[in-house]
């Protein structure tokens, strides 16, 4: 029986565990131009004992930034600073993923260089508000991206990868879920489009398609990992039919040979069945315990063969020895939300380890 403490093969590196670090958002990327900072690089390797750490969504290219305070990796200066948080995991035997996250359609202009507005497949402004330094603020109509403007933006996807294998990160996720620019390709709301990027099924997939594969051969297919949520209504999200459309995405995908798909999963387990069934590689499930946080009873889907391994959130956030934790049943950290983004290291780095309690 698989149990979450087996090692597994990730991209042809043996890791440690069957315990993934979700990426969260945490927005305290307040070096220059979104470049990390010593504070992350501490963050980060204190969590070095999962089997796997896939960053916060990191934008790849300026336009994609869609939070205050989120780190890119489009410039010499975010590469650089990366390297240092890479290197403060590595030393400690860890393995870590950079998540490229463009938000499209969500976000604000008031987030972007002068002169840049937010973007999507259609020009259909999502509801509710964005936080910005100046407070809540409704998010806007985004510009329809043109055919020149979407191979722009696969380009940005592939250059941020090959960014961030020059940063030292043993691979990258791509961000296709929670309603941003990927996962509006996806949708039926966001996507209005009646030529090759929109309309049919074929039509709506190819945008993610296209940036796998770009991406794929950037940086090679074992270096590379997609996350998904299907049917998530987040960030003004509506899917007709994730029951056509995932399976059809995964089976363009699946000869690709990629590191990993990460299913962000609602409650349809038929669903997710269906999709582990389809996947020919390593299979990550973030799975729905809403409204609670993902727990130790989650394990038991490593046990029945559900996922190969499992993404824990708030609870990683909250214990940097998470691993060690589950495999001693406990005791654990209670996360503090109004610490989650933006602040100091309260929050953030002083959550204390099983040794600290000692």
């Amino acid at each position: 029986m698989t149990t979450a403490f087996d090692s597994i093969v990730l991209g042809g590196k043996r890791v440690a565990n069957r315990i993934v670090m979700a990426p969260m958002t945490r927005s305290r990327a307040f070096g220059p131009a979104g470049e990390p900072t010593e504070l992350m690089a501490t963050y980060y390797a204190q969590r070095a004992s999962a089997g796997l750490i896939v960053t916060e969504g990191t934008q790849p290219s300026p336009v994609g930034q869609g939070y205050p305070d989120t780190p890119g990796l489009h410039s010499p200066g975010q590469v650089r600073a990366w390297r240092t948080v890479t290197e403060a995991v590595h030393a400690e035997g860890g393995v870590i993923f950079a998540q490229l996250m463009h938000t499209g359609r969500i976000g604000h202009p008031s987030l972007l260089p002068e002169g840049l507005v937010p973007v999507g497949p259609s020009a259909v402004a999502a509801k509710g508000q964005v936080y910005t330094h100046d407070g809540p603020k409704d998010f806007v109509t985004p510009k329809e991206l043109s055919e020149a403007e979407i191979r722009q933006t696969i380009t940005d996807f592939a250059d941020a990868a090959q960014r961030a294998i020059e940063a030292g990160f043993d691979g990258v996720e791509i961000h296709g879920a929670n309603g941003y620019l990927v996962h509006q390709f996806l949708s039926t709301n966001a996507n209005r489009r009646t030529d090759a990027w929109g309309g049919t099924v074929e039509g709506r997939i190819r945008f993610a398609v296209e940036v796998v594969t770009a991406v794929a051969k950037a940086i090679g297919s074992h270096r590379v990992g997609l996350r998904i949520s299907p049917g998530n209504p987040f960030n003004d999200i509506a899917e007709d039919n994730p029951g056509e459309v995932y399976p059809a995405l995964l089976q363009r995908l699946a000869g690709l040979d990629l590191t990993y798909l990460h299913l962000m999963e609602g409650p349809d387990r038929d669903l997710t069945a269906l999709l582990r069934e389809i996947w020919p590689g390593t299979f990550i499930l973030n799975p729905f315990t809403h409204p609670d946080a993902t727990g130790p009873q989650a394990l038991a889907l490593l046990e029945d063969g559900t996922a190969d391994m499992i993404a824990y959130g708030a609870m990683f956030l909250a214990n940097p020895d998470l691993p060690r934790r589950l495999a001693a049943d406990g005791p654990f950290n209670t996360p503090d939300p109004s610490t989650f983004y933006g602040g100091d290291h309260r929050g953030y780095t002083d959550y204390p380890t099983l040794d600290a309690l000692v």
